[in-house]
C-alpha cells in the first residue's frame, strides 16, 4: 500500500497553475514547475446537472493544469475518468507520454449526462485506474482530484475511506450545488487543504493565487500592489493581469468588462436573449415556450393540456384557447357546448312532404306510395307495378308505395311471394330409417330406395317447407344425409340412389336411439320445437330386431315424433305396433314382398293432398294439408284397404313361421 507522500500543496499547485495557464500560451519546457513524479487521476462529474458550458470550463481547467506540469512517462503521468450513472475511463496513466496527445484526448471527451454515482467512480479509480495494468508506478504518489457539482446518489464514505487506506490522496473540489458533507467524506485530511467549494465553475481558478510563491519561486502578484481586478499572473520579474472567462481586459490592463454577447448581436435567440459574462441563454415571450434547440420559440398549445372541455374542437390562441363547433352546429353561451342546427324544426326548408334533418342541413323525402321528383323537393304518386320489375307470375296489385302478387283461383302464392302453384303438402321434418340388414338382399334394397324416392316426390321440399333426412341401419347406424343437407327433390333423390347397402344385422332399437338423439336435433337441421313444425319418423324393416326397441320407441313418441312403421316379409307385427304412433291401425303397414312397397308409397303420395288428387278445387283454402292430423288421417284412410288385403297373408306367414320354429 502506497504512502501518501504528497500534501495539500500538490492540489493547490494544480489549481494555481490552472489560473496561470488559463489565458496565456502554453509554457515551454524552461517554464515548467518541477514537482517530482506523480500518478495523477482526474475524476470528473459529467452528470446531467453539469451544463455544457460548465463542462467546457472543467475541460479547460484540466488542460490549463496539464500545461504547467512536466508531463512524461518518467515524470508526471495523468489519467482521466468521467462518471455519471456509470464510469468511463477516457485514458489511463500509461496512455499518453506527451502533452499534445493528452490535450487531444481531453478535447474528445463526450459527457455522459446521467446521474451522479460518485461512490461507484471512486471504487473504479481504486480498483482499476491505480493498477500496474493501467500504468500506475510503485513508490510514486497516487493523487485523485474529484470535481463534482452535486450530491452523490450512492454511498461514498466507506469506499473513500478504503481508497485512502490504500494510499490514494483524495482532493474534493465542489462547485455550485455540491454537498460539503459529501466532500468532507471523500477527501483526505486535513480538510482545509483537501476540500474546496466554490459557487461556480468560473471561480475554480481562484484557488491558485495564494500558493503561487510556493510553486514557482517569487510571486510579484503576492509581493506588490498589482491592481488586477480579477487575476494576477506572475512571470519572472514581472506580472500581468487576466480576466475570468466571459470577461475582457480593458485598455488600462487591469480592470475587466463583461462580454455581452446579447448586446453585440452574437446570438441566435428568436425572441429574448439573456446575457451572462461571455455567454447567453434564450427565452421566449409570454405565451410561447422554448423549443428543443434552446433558441427558437413555439406558441404554447393550451389545448394539448387536455382540460379545455370543448364539445367538438379546441383552438389554441396566444395565451389561451377557444372552442369551435363542427359544421352544422352552433356554440352555446357556455363557450364549450355545441348544439346541432335543426333546419327542419326551424322551418328553414322547402320539402313538400317529409324533411329529414341532419346537423346544419336537411334532405327531402316522400310519404309511402310517392316518389321524390328531380327537384329533390316535391313528390309524385307512383304505381310500382308499372315502374319496377315486380316478377309476379299472374297479376301485380299496386298499393301506395308498394305492391303484391295474386294468383288465379285454385292456386296458392308460393314462398317467393311471386310464383303460383297448387298445394302439395304441409311443412314437416321427415326422417326415414331404412333397414339395410343382410336379409334385405341387394336387389330388394334398390326397391327400398325407389320407395323412398316415391315418398319424396309427394312432398313440397324447401328450406322453409318440408325437409327430409335419411338413416340406414343394420348392425350399426349410419346417417346418409341429415335434414339440412338437401333442399330440392332432385338433390335428395340423387343422394338416395347413391346410398350403399350395409348388410349384416338388424339393430332397430339402436336406429331409433340415433333418430331421437341425433336426427331430430337442430344441429342436423330440425327446426326448433317452438316453431311447431311436425316431426315424422318412418321406420322400414324386413325382420325381427336383434336388440330391444321398447325404450326408444316410447322416447320417440314422448318427444313428439309421429312414428310410422312399414314391415316387409319377416317383419314382426308386435314390433311394428310398438314402434307406430296411435291409433295403431293407421300408423303401421305390412306387405309380404318388396315389390308391393311401391303401392304403399303411391298411396302416401295420393293422400298428401286428397282434394287435389280428386279434382276438388272449389274449396275455401286450396292448401288443405296445413295440419299434421289431416296428413295422418288422409294417409291412413287410403292405406286401410291395403292393410285388410294383406291381413290374410300375414296370418298365413305366421303359421309358416311357427312351423319353422317347431322344427328347430
Amino acid at each position: 500500500m502506497k504512502m501518501a507522500v504528497i500534501g495539500a500543496q500538490w492540489v493547490l499547485f494544480l489549481l494555481g497553475l490552472a489560473v496561470l495557464a488559463s489565458a496565456r500560451p502554453k509554457s515551454g519546457p524552461e517554464h515548467k514547475c518541477k514537482s517530482g513524479p506523480v500518478d495523477l487521476v482526474f475524476l470528473i462529474d459529467s452528470s446531467r446537472s453539469v451544463r455544457p458550458h460548465e463542462f467546457e470550463t472543467m475541460r479547460k481547467f484540466m488542460i490549463d493544469i496539464l500545461d504547467t506540469l512536466d508531463i512524461g512517462l518518467n515524470a508526471t503521468r495523468v489519467g482521466v475518468v468521467q462518471y455519471s450513472s456509470q464510469v468511463r475511463s477516457e485514458f489511463s496513466l500509461k496512455a499518453h507520454a506527451k502533452l499534445d496527445s493528452m490535450v487531444k484526448g481531453i478535447n474528445q471527451i463526450i459527457p455522459l449526462a446521467q446521474g451522479t454515482m460518485t461512490g461507484l467512480a471512486i471504487r473504479y479509480v481504486m480498483n482499476v485506474a491505480f493498477t500496474a495494468e493501467e500504468g500506475d508506478r510503485p513508490k510514486v504518489p497516487n493523487v485523485a482530484v474529484i470535481v463534482t457539482d452535486g450530491r452523490p446518489q450512492d454511498r461514498v464514505a466507506e469506499v473513500a475511506a478504503e481508497a485512502r487506506e490504500k494510499g490514494i490522496e483524495i482532493y474534493a473540489v465542489g462547485v455550485a450545488r455540491a454537498d460539503m458533507t459529501s466532500l468532507r467524506a471523500m477527501a483526505s485530511p486535513p480538510f482545509e487543504d483537501h476540500v474546496f467549494l466554490v459557487e461556480s465553475f468560473d471561480l475554480i481558478h481562484q484557488f491558485g493565487l495564494q500558493f503561487q510563491d510556493k510553486l514557482c519561486g517569487a510571486d510579484l502578484c503576492q509581493e506588490s500592489e498589482h491592481g488586477c481586478e480579477h487575476v494576477c499572473e506572475s512571470s519572472p520579474g514581472s506580472f500581468h493581469c487576466l480576466c475570468l472567462p466571459g470577461h475582457t481586459l480593458n485598455p488600462d490592463g487591469k480592470t475587466c468588462a463583461a462580454v455581452d454577447l446579447c448586446a453585440e448581436g452574437k446570438h441566435h435567440c428568436e425572441q429574448i436573449c439573456i446575457s451572462s459574462p461571455g455567454a447567453f441563454t434564450c427565452d421566449c415571450n409570454q405565451g410561447y415556450q422554448l423549443k428543443a434547440d434552446l433558441k427558437s420559440c413555439s406558441m404554447i398549445d393550451f389545448c394539448s393540456f387536455g382540460n379545455h372541455s370543448c364539445d367538438h374542437e379546441c383552438v389554441s390562441v396566444l395565451n389561451g384557447y377557444h372552442c369551435r363547433c363542427n359544421d352544422g352546429y352552433r356554440l352555446l353561451d357556455d363557450g364549450k357546448t355545441c348544439q346541432a342546427i335543426d333546419l327542419c324544426a326551424e322551418g328553414k326548408h322547402d320539402c313538400e312532404q317529409i324533411c329529414l334533418s341532419a346537423p346544419g342541413t336537411f334532405t327531402c323525402d316522400c310519404n309511402k306510395g310517392f316518389k321524390l321528383n328531380k327537384d329533390k323537393k316535391t313528390c309524385t304518386n307512383m304505381d310500382l307495378c308499372n315502374t319496377v320489375e315486380h316478377g309476379c307470375e299472374h297479376q301485380c296489385v299496386s298499393t301506395p308505395g308498394s305492391y303484391y302478387c295474386v294468383c288465379p283461383e285454385g292456386q296458392q302464392l308460393q314462398e317467393d311471394g311471386k310464383s303460383c302453384g297448387a298445394c302439395r303438402s304441409g311443412n314437416i321434418d321427415l326422417v326415414l330409417l331404412i333397414d339395410g340388414s343382410k336379409s334385405v338382399r341387394p336387389q330388394n334394397f334398390e326397391l327400398v330406395k325407389k320407395f323412398v324416392n316415391q315418398v319424396v316426390d309427394s312432398l313440397d321440399l324447401s328450406p322453409q317447407g318440408t325437409r327430409v333426412g335419411l338413416v340406414q341401419y343394420s348392425s350399426r347406424v349410419r346417417t346418409e344425409f341429415p335434414l339440412n343437407m338437401y333442399h330440392t327433390a332432385e338433390e335428395i333423390k340423387a343422394a338416395v340412389m347413391k346410398v350403399e347397402y350395409m348388410e349384416k344385422g338388424t339393430m332397430t332399437g339402436l336406429a331409433l336411439k340415433h333418430m331421437v338423439e341425433n336426427s331430430f336435433s337442430e344441429a342436423e337441421g330440425a327446426r326448433p320445437a317452438g316453431r311447431s313444425v311436425p316431426r315424422i319418423g318412418l321406420v322400414f324393416t324386413d325382420g325381427r330386431s336383434q336388440d330391444d326397441i321398447t325404450e326408444f320407441a316410447k322416447k320417440a313418441k314422448d318427444a313428439g315424433i309421429t312414428m310410422y312403421a312399414v314391415g316387409v316379409g319377416k317383419a314382426v307385427e308386435d314390433e311394428l305396433r310398438e314402434i307406430a304412433s296411435e291409433p295403431l291401425d293407421k300408423h303401421f303397414y305390412y306387405t309380404t314382398d318388396f315389390t308391393a312397397i311401391s303401392t304403399i308409397a303411391e298411396n302416401l303420395k295420393l293422400n298428401v293432398c286428397p282434394e287435389e288428387s280428386q279434382g276438388e278445387i272449389e274449396v275455401k283454402d286450396p292448401c288443405a294439408c296445413e295440419s299434421l292430423v289431416e296428413f295422418q288421417q288422409a294417409t291412413m284412410s287410403s292405406l286401410e284397404q291395403l292393410t285388410n288385403k294383406l291381413s290374410g297373408m300375414t296370418a298365413r306367414l305366421e303359421q309358416l313361421e311357427q312351423q319353422l320354429l317347431s322344427r328347430k
